[in-house]
């Protein structure tokens, strides 16, 4: 597993904010469900080459805010071309394999999303909100045991 380097790390950082405000920014606290105790956050990223490629090509990791828990691959490079935005592709991961939509957020500005948990509102502290998130990336990225 290779971590993001700093400068990976700040792309994320800035994708996280961007993508509050796509959603509407605080709209998001307000809406039905959310967990006040939530905020936007990137967490637990690394460096993942998709099955087939011998390069590492993505940023993995967990998307938290207070209404879910996705998971999301990024560009590892700022300057990869955007899927079209709505876009549904299925990637293989070592757990197995997960249904994403591509999200365009602004110019040079994209993520895959996949959405796995839509009430947080059992999650008492950001704290906590990390650990799932950890949780999370350590079963995706466990290979299954298919035998």
């Amino acid at each position: 597993m290779l971590a993001p380097t700093p400068t990976q790390y700040q792309r994320l950082e800035e994708m996280a904010r961007i993508w509050k405000k796509h959603q509407g920014g605080d709209a998001l606290r307000g809406a039905a469900g959310a967990n006040p105790r939530l905020d936007v956050d990137a967490l637990c990223f690394q460096v993942h080459a998709l099955e087939g490629n011998d390069a590492p090509t993505l940023l993995v990791g967990a998307l938290i805010s207070p209404v879910s828990l996705s998971l999301v691959m990024a560009p590892l490079f700022g300057s990869d071309a955007a899927p079209t935005a709505g876009a549904q592709q299925t990637f293989k991961l070592p757990s197995g394999s997960y249904p994403f939509i591509a999200e365009v957020l602004e110019e040079g500005v994209w993520l895959w999303r996949c959405e796995l948990l839509d009430d947080l509102s059992d999650v008492d502290s950001r704290e906590e909100g990390s650990r799932l998130a950890q949780r999370l990336m350590d079963k995706v990225m466990t290979p299954s045991d298919t035998a």
